[in-house]
């Protein structure tokens, strides 16, 4: 709305503003006025942000060390959501006279830079450091104010904070709830380099890294290891470095995000309150002059990857319910992901001495509290679910959606444990969503398939069915309803050939996964259970094509 404001305002403006001049004469003197800004390697600001094009492109490489450049095109929603952020971002790095600057380049009119620079979608940020102009770094950090200010200052500055003697370490660790130090025998190897790497792009995460002989003693280390200290549940976690392997920066950041997280996480999707700031020593300068707020915990549940989500959906205003949590934080640290050592001894919190040849056992499962009458009613109708379903357990296979249930809810550790364990083992069939089918689905064009009613029509060996997968929200699946519809009215009296869509939000299918809306999918005739996804233009004629040519489409003549 502010944008479309901005943009009646401009239209209006001569006319409210009683202009004299013809507006052919306004109109030509603007465009040349534009024309010789375009032409000049001027570089002008709007809210600090540098207005970049073809002709200054080169002149601001030359005079900023890290140009952090956005590439928009004005009528993308994507960058018009942004931008309030990034002049925020710009003017806080401006005023803390950081190295680092921001600025942008309207593809859609500088497309010499936009081809130069591989652009393809919108908004594109890419950093220039250094002048080089042949090997930009793709922006990997939030699309948040805070978040791009982070991302550049660990650019601009060290990723880690170098920790030399025990006080300071100390005063490290307990100046935030959550630290990562990187102990390396060799500041200069491969492996600590590494370690920086994923310093620098963790920007929600503060790093220290040693070397000195008397940390290694002090903290019980021999060899190369990053430990990650925390306030919660287990103290310390020790990744050991593989000698052989060296240090994997995905790996390395998978496992730092998973074990990040609270043994068991509370569902929220609005920022938390930021906690009080801590007391820091004074000569310990951490590594980014502002630390981290506390995230939705929803970015941090799915950014985590991990396979499985185990959910407790509870009322928090129920004090019976909320007594629940404690057999269901007990069943969560057999799933947590471990470092162990040869033996099997855990060799997490504590300051045991970790053996470079430990495995380390992924993840398997995330525990997760949904408040039903909190941020957790909001994720109600995915799971076809109401606050008065409360509380239950529901299991979630995160690759493809499926949701697992028991058959009785029992909230004991142990039957919780034996619970996920049955559906990691495959003996648990997933618990499918079906809306009823509606009295009138195959009166209409259109037929109107559930989930309990699509293996009859689309797998009937006498029809040829297309279904349209969709959700009702989705913009692209309402801009082609109009041609779904025409479709069926062409072909609704052929016996042979039935035109369906199915709504997947209230609506699942046990061996047919949709990824994407609108999806459209072809079930010949025939024996077997063939099918065939149409990726076409979505027009009635090509659809009719495709239908008349038995689910392909015919080659045009050259």
């Amino acid at each position: 709305m502010v944008w479309l404001l901005v943009l009646s305002l401009a239209w209006l403006g001569p006319a409210l503003g009683g202009e004299d001049k013809d507006e052919e004469v306004i109109e030509e003197e603007e465009k040349e006025k534009k024309e010789d800004e375009v032409l000049s390697d001027e570089i002008k600001e709007e809210d600090d942000v540098l207005v970049l094009h073809e002709h200054n492109f080169a002149r601001a490489l030359r005079e900023h060390q890290l140009l952090l450049v956005e590439f928009y095109a004005p009528w993308c929603g994507h960058c018009q959501r942004l931008a309030p952020s990034f002049a925020q971002a710009a003017a806080e790095l401006r005023n803390e006279s950081s190295p680092a600057r921001l600025g942008k380049v309207d593809a859609t009119a500088q497309t010499a830079l936009a081809t130069e620079f591989g652009i393809t979608s919108y908004p594109t940020l890419k950093l220039f450091r250094d002048g080089n102009r042949t090997h930009p770094l793709a922006y990997t950090g939030p699309m948040d104010s805070q978040g791009i200010v982070r991302w550049m200052q660990r650019r601009a500055g060290p990723s880690a904070t170098l920790l030399q003697d025990t006080d300071t370490t100390a005063a490290f660790i307990s100046s935030q709830d959550l630290v990562v130090i990187g102990f390396f025998k060799d500041l200069r190897g491969e492996a600590a380099q590494a370690f920086l790497e994923v310093a620098a792009e963790m920007v929600d995460t503060t790093f220290g890294v040693a070397e000195a002989a008397e940390l290694f003693q002090a903290y019980g280390l021999s060899a190369d290891t990053i430990c990650l200290f925390k306030k919660f549940d287990e103290r310390q976690t020790n990744f050991p470095v593989d000698p052989e392997r060296g240090l994997d920066t995905a790996e390395l950041t998978r496992l730092l995000r998973v074990h990040s997280l609270q043994l068991v996480m509370e569902f929220t999707n609005e920022v938390q309150p930021v906690p009080s700031p801590v007391t820091v020593p004074r000569g310990l300068r951490l590594p980014h002059s502002h630390p981290p707020p506390p995230l939705q915990t929803s970015n941090q549940i799915f950014s985590a990857k991990i396979p499985h989500h185990m959910l407790l959906f509870l009322n928090k205003s129920s004090p019976e319910q909320l007594s629940l949590q404690d057999g269901f934080r007990a069943a969560a640290g057999g799933f947590r992901g471990e470092v162990r050592c040869p033996n099997g001894r855990d060799m997490e919190g504590g300051f045991g001495i970790p053996q470079p040849q430990c495995p380390l056992f992924p993840a398997q499962v995330l525990f997760v509290v949904v408040d039903v009458t909190g941020h957790g009613a909001d994720v109600l109708p995915f799971f076809g679910m109401t606050a008065a379903d409360a509380p239950t357990l529901r299991l979630v296979k995160m690759e493809n959606n499926r949701k697992f249930q028991m058959e009785q809810d029992n909230f004991s550790d142990s039957a919780i444990r034996t619970f996920i364990q049955a559906v990691l083992d495959g003996k648990v069939k997933p618990h499918l969503l079906s809306a009823e089918p509606p009295e009138d689905w195959d009166t209409r064009p259109v037929k109107v398939l559930v989930g309990k009613t699509f293996e009859q029509v689309a797998f009937d060996e006498t029809k040829n069915v297309f279904v349209k997968f969709y959700a009702p929200w989705c913009p692209h699946c309402q801009a082609m309803d109009a041609a779904w519809e025409e479709l069926a009215e062409r072909y609704k009296d052929r016996e042979d050939i039935v035109i369906a869509e199915m709504d997947c939000t209230a609506n699942e299918l046990e061996n047919i996964t949709i990824h994407g809306y609108p999806t459209l999918h072809y079930f010949p005739a025939g024996p077997g259970r063939k099918m065939v996804e149409y990726k076409s233009t979505r027009d009635v004629e090509t659809f009719s094509k495709f239908l008349e040519n038995g689910g392909t489409l015919p080659e045009e003549p050259p």
